[in-house]
């Protein structure tokens, strides 16, 4: 495993991208509401992401045909969007999304209410969000990696929510994906001790029944077995010798 120590260089152009992504999140939840289709919100995230003179980091990815990955309902992550899938209300929606700024990626995902939805489609999202912040309490030099993991499933599973097992957050930067990986679930081992420098995308992808998923046939949208809700909160962040820096949030 070959994990990369940012420079003061590579960081400041890593902090421009996580700023960049921020707004875009931001611009995008304001248009979250019944009737919009999924290729609404991804033809908005491309425009805002190219006004901003960066790159979709999804697109053509490995072959993925957008730039925003919008999952609903029970769709955990890498939904395709289509104008043929109509938001309703009570539906949730996760929009995952990546730009390169100069050569260097941020990565992040929210999960938003479509119009009024039912207290346990909240509970979840708001749990999912907690779990974040639950992990990078261990997200510091000095700590060992799967104190992150183990810390974001041990709040999960205390509200008898799945941890999706098939699928870990990674680390980030001049490449969408790098080591090391980050799983959201107990690990036997400690893992790798984190040391300033090291930036990783934390992604707790967090189902209200069983952990199991399955993909489609279209072979890139990731649902949960059982059919129940399924949400995602992810932000890139900076290992340093204090607190961890968000880089995908103001």
């Amino acid at each position: 495993m070959s994990v990369s120590i940012k420079s003061e260089r590579e960081i400041e152009l890593m902090r421009e991208a996580g700023k960049i992504l921020f707004e875009v999140h931001e611009e995008l939840g304001k248009i979250i509401k019944p009737g919009i289709t999924t290729l609404d919100i991804d033809k908005l995230g491309r425009k805002l992401i190219e006004g901003y003179g960066c790159t979709p980091s999804f697109l053509g990815y490995n072959g993925y045909p957008a730039s925003i990955c919008v999952s609903v309902n029970d769709e955990v992550v890498h939904g395709i969007p289509s104008k043929k899938h109509i938001l309703r209300e009570g539906d949730i929606v996760s929009l995952d999304a990546g730009v390169i700024y100069k050569g260097y990626h941020s990565d992040a995902a929210r999960t938003y209410g479509v119009g009024k939805i039912s207290e346990d489609a909240a509970r979840l999202i708001d749990v999912t969000k907690q779990c974040f912040f639950e992990g990078i309490k261990y997200a510091r030099e000095g700590c060992h990696l799967h104190e992150i993991s183990e810390a974001i499933g041990n709040y999960a599973e205390s509200f008898g929510y799945g941890v999706v097992r098939d699928l870990v957050g990674h680390g980030v930067g001049s490449a969408l994906h790098e080591d090391p990986q980050v799983p959201n679930f107990k690990q036997e081992t400690r893992g790798m001790r984190l040391k300033a420098g090291m930036t990783l995308a934390i992604e707790p992808m967090i189902n209200a029944g069983q952990y199991n998923v399955r993909w489609l046939d279209d072979e890139w949208t990731v649902v949960t077995a059982d059919g129940s809700l399924s949400a995602h909160y992810e932000n890139t962040v900076l290992i340093t010798d204090g607190e961890p820096e968000i880089l995908s949030l103001r």
